[in-house]
């Protein structure tokens, strides 16, 4: 695995950053002077809950649909995710005229799949415990001849969320400053993987982090493995968009090579780290979208007299659950 190729490079990230530019928002970055004052570093918030759907995740998926031959677009694609990998995919799809059918638990936030509903997407439910989601959408992609878009373990999806880092390592650089640390969340890998290789074509020597919910560590503990190995947790977590068994085998390849280590938070730690972003930075972020922000809070990222960007990587949550976890914090 050290010396195969790696399947991005960071010129796969700019040109996906060229095919996206006219339809993303390029998020910037914010700081927050109690964050810094808590912590000890300076740090800098790269928004994806600004970003088109919510979450990051519209950026690969409109990568990868760009990409698809004019000849097979007709029947359309096939997805699936917890919720926001199925916005990004269905958004994407609409622009382009494309019919997109998504495969979602049952038990996904219910505003995640009106939303993906919204964009025009057929919705597939299942029971993310007893049934196979990749094999429901196989299946269905197999009988329309549809394209099916994986969530992260795909070179052009890869790219378009590298764009992430890119725009990080630009902004940094504009401002001149090197980032000591960069953390993102990962559920199968794709963000991480995709900021890693385009914060270190800029800045090497930049320790990227991932971050995961307590108990659902498969990449802290692959790393440690050298080989992807899946966590043994069987229970829940808030953090519904973070719930992968196992890293994917192309992220893998570039995050062993490319990642410093992992950290993980706890759900109330997580929730702690929601309250914060909605009462200092006006933010809602959903749970699995703040499990970074978390661990730098609770020290777990030790940022102190550091240069540390830290990635809410999407906004996507149901107003119930979103009021107790605010009102908790």
């Amino acid at each position: 695995m050290t010396n195969s190729p790696l399947p991005i490079s960071a010129a796969d990230i700019d040109a996906a950053a060229a095919v996206i530019a006219p339809y993303a928002v390029r998020t910037p970055l914010l700081t927050s002077p109690s964050l810094d004052a808590l912590t000890g570093a300076r740090v800098f918030l790269k928004p994806e809950v600004l970003q088109r759907t919510g979450s990051f995740k519209f950026r690969g998926a409109f990568n990868k649909l760009s990409s698809i031959p004019q000849a097979e677009r007709a029947g359309g694609v096939v997805a699936f995710s917890s919720g926001n990998h199925a916005q990004g995919v269905a958004a994407a799809a609409q622009i382009l005229g494309m019919h997109a059918t998504i495969v979602m638990p049952a038990d996904s936030p219910l505003s995640k799949r009106e939303r993906t509903k919204g964009y025009g997407a057929e919705v597939v439910l299942y029971d993310r415990y007893t049934e196979d989601r990749e094999a429901i959408a196989a299946a269905i992609a197999g009988k329309r001849g549809a394209t099916l878009v994986k969530p992260y373990d795909d070179p052009f999806v890869m790219a378009g969320q590298g764009t992430v880092g890119r725009e990080i390592a630009q902004d940094m650089a504009a401002l001149g400053l090197t980032p000591d640390i960069v953390a993102a969340q990962a559920s199968g890998g794709g963000l991480v993987a995709g900021i890693a290789m385009a914060v270190k074509a800029k800045f090497p020597d930049t320790a990227i982090i991932v971050a995961e919910p307590a108990g659902f560590d498969d990449h802290t503990l692959s790393l440690r493995a050298g080989r992807p190995v899946a966590h043994s947790n069987e229970g829940k977590t808030f953090c519904d968009a973070l719930m992968a068994l196992m890293p994917g085998e192309l992220t893998f390849a570039v995050n062993s090579r490319l990642l410093a280590g992992g950290v993980s938070a706890t759900d109330a730690e997580v929730g702690r780290a929601m309250a914060f972003a909605f009462r200092d930075l006006k933010l809602v972020v959903e749970p699995g979208g703040a499990v970074a922000l978390a661990a730098l809070m609770t020290g777990k990222i030790d940022a102190r007299g550091k240069v540390a960007v830290i990635v809410l990587s999407g906004g996507n949550v149901d107003a119930d659950l979103y009021a107790k976890v605010i009102n908790a914090g």
